[in-house]
């Protein structure tokens, strides 16, 4: 009992900044509320627990803005383990934004597919939560819980159509997949504790270089955690999942998957990168050159023999994550890291909004073709001239065509690689080139369905778009274009993250 009234006055509790916590507390209300009122609200009103949903992101959009506006430009908390400053900023931003018009998707499909609603909106907040909590971590503890709390919920919403065989099979896949990532990350966690006694990312990159250089141990240790941030990240060969769960997922989760899942995973090869290998370069970097030119190669050829939209999508997906790893691939390289950190954030940004909107399309026509075949596109402009428009603006923006987004978000990662001065740099850029060409192979492919071919059955009817579907395709639109005709408003955001993360504290 004395030994315990010691350690009762020796023990300090922690400093909190609620401020800084905001974001994360606001979802985290949310989502008990959601949960709470889906036990009470009848099933004729389920579809207020989608408007609490939304709202509940918006209102956690403001102490974001708050805290971006403050002057305290750097908040950490529980011993420099949960950080809050422009780069975390910048990307709680992107998935609070990119779960808000997630939800708009999900609203009509919900409410047309007699989906269990409350359980829904409570596994998609819970899985942004862990998004907006894997900005802020800095320690490989809290990395692991954000990543996990994001994981699970998504585990289930991938396998929601429990009636349907290939949803039990990608939500089976994904799992299975994502946990055994999750055990070859967590072990090469362990060794980096037990070779640095620390879990502190800052710690670890302090370790390393008081020892003079770095083991073997430490490079297993490494290359363990990229491997599994890659099965996250879907990078070929760590990619197997990614087409059949985005094709056997509801449409609406195959986005958010895409998008926000999928940039959670970068943010936390981010921070590991810059925080606690910026001293093991000879490690990663080879190993990330390599995992760039083969998931952007591999995406894009698979890619080209695709019949189901979705699936080519996935394939899409699964390239343009190689060419965010593009700028990773030379971000130890002396001038090269803070814009490559830059070049990571910008892509990030506009992805998410142009692939938002594919999806947004793709939902949009399902409902009239009921099919998800690339050839259900044919005629699409002359019985829906709006949505052939706008889906030629996405694919043309995933091609990286001016004036959309997508030409400044390569020309970022390309200038990156360039900024490197060195021949790593130049011959994955011919790589990125060349795999550009490939890529509007099959985006183009579409586009010539929607002005080019015949409607398949002749049926001309027009599509009728649910509100919260056309304010989706109203918010991706203006975002894709946005970002392109004054590329300075997404290079606004990048610099911000980009003088975060000159040093990732």
């Amino acid at each position: 009992m004395q030994h315990l009234n010691i350690l009762v006055a020796q023990w300090v509790a922690p400093t909190i900044d609620y401020h800084g916590l905001a974001p994360e507390l606001v979802v985290a209300g949310g989502l008990c509320l959601v949960l709470i009122l889906d036990l009470f609200i009848d099933e004729r009103k389920k579809w207020l627990l989608s408007v609490i949903s939304s709202f509940t992101l918006l209102a956690a959009m403001i102490p974001v803005v708050t805290l971006a506006l403050s002057d305290t430009s750097v908040r950490s908390m529980i011993g420099d383990r949960y950080v809050v400053d422009s780069f975390s900023l910048v990307m709680k931003g992107v998935f609070l934004l990119s779960g808000y018009v997630v939800v708009l998707l999900s609203s009509s499909h919900l409410e047309e597919g007699e989906y269990w609603r409350g359980e829904y909106w409570f596994l998609l907040l819970s899985s942004l939560l862990g998004m907006l909590m894997m900005t802020s971590s800095r320690d490989l503890v809290s990395i692991f819980v954000a990543l996990e709390l994001l994981s699970i919920p998504a585990y289930m919403l991938a396998a929601w159509r429990k009636r349907d065989p290939k949803s039990n099979e990608a939500g089976v896949k994904y799992f299975m997949l994502g946990v055994f990532a999750s055990a070859v990350m967590l072990y090469g966690m362990s060794l980096l504790y037990g070779v640095t006694n620390s879990t502190l990312l800052v710690d670890i990159a302090s370790q390393i270089t008081a020892t003079g250089g770095f083991s073997s141990v430490h490079a297993l240790a490494v290359v363990f955690v990229i491997v599994g941030f890659a099965f996250k990240v879907s990078a070929v060969p760590f990619h197997t999942w990614a087409p059949d769960t985005y094709e056997g997922a509801p449409t609406p989760v195959t986005a958010f998957l895409s998008v926000a899942s999928k940039a959670a995973g970068f943010v936390a090869l981010v921070v590991l990168i810059y925080s606690a290998f910026p001293l093991v370069q000879s490690i990663w970097q080879p190993f990330i050159w390599v995992l760039s030119a083969l998931t952007m190669t591999v995406g894009n050829v698979l890619a080209l023999r695709q019949h189901n939209i979705v699936r080519m999508i996935a394939y899409s997906s699964i390239s343009q994550g190689g060419f965010v790893l593009m700028p990773l691939a030379v971000a130890g390289m002396p001038g090269a890291g803070s814009s490559a950190l830059r070049a990571v954030v910008l892509y990030m940004i506009i992805y998410a909004a142009t692939n938002l909107g594919v999806f947004a399309v793709i939902l949009a026509v399902s409902r009239k073709t009921r099919s998800g075949e690339v050839t259900s596109f044919g005629g699409l402009f002359s019985y829906a001239p709006t949505l052939g428009v706008l889906m030629t603006i996405f694919l043309a923006s995933l091609a990286g065509i001016p004036p959309l987004g997508g030409w400044i978000a390569k020309f970022a990662a390309f200038q990156a690689l360039l900024q490197s001065q060195s021949t790593w740099g130049y011959v994955l850029g011919v790589v990125g080139a060349v795999n550009s060409v490939i890529a509007f192979g099959y985006y183009g492919n579409v586009m010539r369905e929607i002005w080019m071919r015949p409607v398949p059955d002749g049926d001309t009817t027009p599509i009728r778009t649910p509100g919260s579907l056309g304010l989706a395709l109203g918010i991706t639109t203006v975002a894709t274009l946005t970002f392109g005709i004054f590329p300075g408003i997404a290079l606004h955001f990048a610099d911000l993250a980009e003088i975060a993360g000159a040093v990732i504290r």
